[in-house]
């Protein structure tokens, strides 16, 4: 792995955790190495001060071996994305806790503050079902959403968000704007 790109996702995980999208040994951010291979972070790893050896380096097109046990418990996930949508640079799964709030009690996400107006109009709401089996669906059906849409983010209804990009900044950007909306419209609900 370069080391630009390392500092790069050691940065942003640190930001990220700091702002509460990723808990203690919860949530995922991965990057795309070449055609076949990725990065992810390793399971029970905390997000806040990961370095090299808190990445491992996975590739789609051999047989799971030894280091798929050692990765994040989210790597179906991105892998399923990766596979589904060749666009896909960097992909994370957080739980923003507004955001996650929010989708309890809403089917979409129609942001009133200016910036989740202007670069998100609205994010509908993806309801699991059944919390049960989910693990098995997840990585399915989220790669299966993104394919039928244009849109980079996937609020999931009591799971947590997941995103993708081809530029790191930029999907980030996504998160902290739709996690914004999401505070600002709950303290506007409180007021009322």
């Amino acid at each position: 792995m370069d080391d630009h790109r390392l500092k790069e996702l050691q940065h942003i995980s640190h930001s990220m955790f700091a702002k509460n999208y990723f808990g203690v040994f919860h949530g995922s951010l991965s990057a795309k190495t070449d055609i076949n291979a990725f990065i992810i972070n390793r399971k029970n790893i905390i997000l806040d001060e990961i370095d090299q050896n808190g990445f491992i380096r996975l590739t789609s097109n051999t047989k799971k071996d030894y280091r798929w046990k050692e990765a994040s418990p989210d790597t179906d996930i991105h892998l399923e994305i990766y596979n589904a949508l060749p666009n896909a640079k960097y992909i994370s799964y957080t739980m923003p806790p507004y955001a996650t709030a929010y989708s309890f009690d809403h089917a979409v996400v129609t942001p009133q503050d200016y910036y989740g107006y202007k670069d998100l109009k609205e994010v509908h709401v993806y309801d699991p079902g059944n919390f049960n089996d989910w693990e098995g669906r997840a990585p399915h059906e989220i790669a299966n959403y993104f394919e039928k849409t244009t849109k980079h983010l996937l609020l999931i209804k009591g799971f947590g968000l997941v995103s993708y990009d081809r530029d790191l900044l930029e999907m980030v950007k996504k998160v902290a704007i739709l996690e914004n909306s999401c505070r600002l419209l709950t303290i506007r609900n409180m007021n009322i």
